[in-house]
């Protein structure tokens, strides 16, 4: 089962009950990072890409990824990095009936938690090695995996026909299939585009759960394992 230990806000003083979300493994297990009890939650200040992540070895199969590192939101107003213990196995939790079950433990709230919920979807495809992008999209986030150039618009507007084009420019300099995820959807006009260039469209629900939009989603979501 996931861990839950006491973290106190080193900005106001309150202490709150925190248990560790668990995430699907290659292998099927979940596997959620090994609190450290010991250790002070500290108040997050700044983003970057590479802290952003932790190193968690799955305890069932021996496998070591790399998994948003587990925050928490005080009253207060301070987002809470809680303490981790790296060097410790992963917990394994019980098994996902299906990856929706996974992806609804992860509800967006945030730009963040919509790049977290297209990382762990694409993982669940297979795509181990998602990363930041090198070249940055005009609008959204750019990701990238062996094969694959991802965009994702956490923005509250649809996204444009330009939009899915732009991809699909970037995907073509790089011979690499495109997948677009958006939280508010497309206008009719990018639907369109997608469909005659095979840009792959994903509705992101506010569980987290990507749920394909074209045909080209649909194709690439029944290569789920």
């Amino acid at each position: 089962m996931s861990e839950t230990i006491s973290v106190c806000c080193t900005a106001c003083g309150r202490r709150h009950r925190y248990t560790a979300p668990s995430y699907p493994c290659a292998c099927g297990k979940p596997v959620a990072p090994a609190l450290d009890p010991r250790g002070t939650a500290t108040v997050v200040t700044h983003r970057a890409w590479d802290e952003e992540w932790v190193g968690v070895r799955c305890a069932a199969c021996g496998e070591r990824g790399r998994w948003p590192r587990p925050e928490l939101g005080c009253p207060c107003g301070a987002v809470l990095c809680v303490p981790v213990d790296e060097a410790a196995p992963g917990r394994s939790g019980r098994d996902p009936g299906s990856r929706v079950p996974a992806h609804r433990a992860v509800p967006i709230r945030t730009a963040r938690d919509a790049v977290t919920a297209a990382v762990l979807y694409l993982r669940g495809l297979g795509h181990r090695d998602v990363r930041r992008a090198d070249q940055r999209p005009l609008s959204g986030i750019g990701l990238a995996a062996a094969g694959l150039v991802v965009q994702v618009d956490p923005t509250a507007g649809p996204a444009t026909a330009r939009d899915v084009e732009c991809l699909w420019l970037t995907g073509m300099a790089e011979s690499a299939r495109c997948v677009h995820f958006s939280l508010a959807g497309y206008a009719r006009d990018a639907r369109d585009r997608a469909d005659l260039l095979g840009v792959a469209l994903f509705v992101l629900d506010p569980t987290g759960v990507p749920r394909p939009a074209n045909a080209p989603a649909v194709t690439l979501d029944a290569t789920a394992d």
